[in-house]
């Protein structure tokens, strides 16, 4: 606390004068510096920088965890335990027959830049999402929108063209935010949002930096933070190192998990172990000889011992999957003992599919630090059946994108597929498994057909049963949230019900 003493004119004269005299005297003024400001500004850590900041144009993850619910959100939002909860609609109701969607909107929001969000705007970004020239990565959601009414400023209306019980859910999802007439066109480097931080800059390769949205429409909100800096910051030495010097504040999603230990008894820091969507798969090409015979992917997968993949690829930090779910999503069957690890069942069902002596392929391995791994393992275990599998690593996402998500050029391939309750792939033709199955598909289009979720449960355990025998691809394991971040720092998600960084509550304890 400092005192600064101001002595009154009459005073000046007088060279020396005691405290106590020039109280009494009340000459002077007490200037107390004000208690120091709490902290509000967050550097905050990522493995891997977005190719751009619109998640409505583009899938990967990456662009969400910076801007969904930040810049972007939606008209509901998936919350961190995974419930679909109002947003910009702040209430909805839903026809008995499932097929009208009426949405009371939130009044007095904008956009950054000062444009209205409205029901034409929700109308303008629905219609951009489920257009013919749309490019939205979840385009799929807005498939049964069959039209759009917009009978006044904050009543929006959607017209079904058949149920869809996912609708709402989906409605939550990065790819569904809202974006602006007025300034879509560049939201891929220019994001504008009606989010609690506006965007301030992008130095590609580096960082993207926002600011507090002092206008944000959402009095309720706790925010507290004025400045957030995405850091980008690709190894995990350096992360560790930008962790322990203060460099950054967090990384939510730490990239190695062998070094977790390493801030055992750092008094600064906190180590954070949460669940995620994000399931490792090697994926097959169904297309493609010897995968086109089930009885080849199943003897693959009795190859394959998961817990030795979880320990070498994550240092056992994960849990092991029988098909493409995750213990957290309703309905999860462990279906890890049906095609359980078993080499001497594998020969023999090779040798039965005409390959006694095994085969050789290539894996295509992103560069992530889990696909490489996770391939040396298994490469050493499909050796012992006699299979020869070759490393081919694949630079992520374009290179990636173009060889297996575009061209369908690959044998097998192994990702983590972030996006929740995305069972229904294996449904969608084309997609890069090639895979098809009309008995899986017919149960996909009986989940969108009821909105019950004990039915939903249901009818999602006999789907992940049927993949759990058809194998198209090799289920390994659900990998976990590891976050570490300034124990001083609170409000960040421990679980990632969808790939985020959600700053909206974050603040720093005093």
């Amino acid at each position: 606390m400092m005192i600064k003493v101001l002595l009154a004119p009459s005073a000046r004269r007088v060279r020396r004068l005691s405290l106590g005299a020039a109280i009494s005297a009340g000459l002077i003024l007490l200037n107390l510096a004000p208690a120091e400001a709490a902290k509000a500004t967050l550097n905050l850590g990522m493995t891997i920088e977005p190719a751009g900041l619109d998640p409505t144009i583009a899938a990967p993850v990456a662009i969400g965890q910076v801007t969904w619910q930040n810049v972007f959100e939606g008209l509901v939002m998936v919350d961190e335990a995974g419930k679909v909860q109002p947003q910009l609609a702040r209430s909805w109701e839903i026809s008995p027959d499932g097929l009208t969607y009426t949405f009371k909107l939130q009044t007095g929001v904008t956009f950054h830049d000062g444009e209205a969000f409205d029901s034409a705007s929700a109308k303008f970004a629905l219609d951009r999402a489920r257009g013919a020239d749309s490019v939205n990565p979840q385009k799929r959601f807005f498939a049964s929108i069959a039209s759009i009414d917009t009978p006044d400023p904050e009543t929006l209306v959607l017209h079904l063209s058949a149920p869809t019980g996912s609708l709402l859910y989906w409605l939550g999802w990065p790819a569904s935010v809202m974006v602006a007439p007025n300034s879509a066109a560049g939201d891929k480097t220019k994001p504008i949002g009606t989010g609690p931080f506006k965007f301030v800059s992008w130095a590609k390769g580096d960082k993207v930096e926002l600011e507090r949205n002092l206008d944000y429409w959402n009095k309720r909100a706790s925010v507290k933070l004025d400045r957030v800096t995405f850091r980008f910051i690709a190894d995990p030495q350096a992360q560790a190192a930008a962790l322990k010097s203060g460099d950054v504040d967090a990384i939510p999603e730490f990239a190695a998990p062998e070094l977790m230990s390493s801030f055992d008894g750092d008094p600064k820091l906190l180590a954070k172990i949460g669940n995620t969507e994000l399931k490792v798969v090697a994926g097959m090409n169904n297309d493609r000889k010897p995968f086109d015979d089930k009885r080849v992917r199943q003897a693959l997968m009795m190859a394959i011992d998961r817990k030795t993949v979880v320990d070498g690829a994550w240092s056992g930090l994960g849990t092991p999957i029988g098909s493409h779910y995750t213990p957290n999503d309703p309905g999860y069957l462990d279906l890890t003992g049906k095609l359980a690890y078993d080499p001497a069942k594998a020969k023999a069902l090779l040798a039965e599919a005409g390959y006694p002596n095994g085969f050789s392929f290539t894996i295509k391995s992103p560069q992530m630090a889990y696909a490489p791994r996770s391939a040396q393992v298994m490469q050493a275990m499909l050796a012992e059946i006699g299979v020869t599998m070759n490393i081919e690593p694949t630079e992520f996402p374009a290179k990636w994108v173009q060889d297996v998500m575009k061209d369908r050029a690959y044998e097998m391939t192994i990702v983590a597929h972030a996006e929740p309750m995305d069972i229904d792939i294996y449904s969608r033709d084309p997609y890069y498994f090639n895979y098809r199955n009309p008995a899986f598909n017919d149960l996909m289009k009986k989940v969108q057909e009821t909105s019950d979720p004990a039915a939903q449960a249901k009818l999602y355990g006999e789907a992940q049963s049927i993949l759990a025998e058809d194998v198209p691809a090799l289920y390994l394991f659900v990998m976990p949230k590891l976050g570490v971040w300034n124990n001083k720092l609170k409000g960040l998600w421990e679980n990632e019900p969808i790939p985020s960084n959600v700053l909206t509550n974050v603040f720093w304890e005093d």
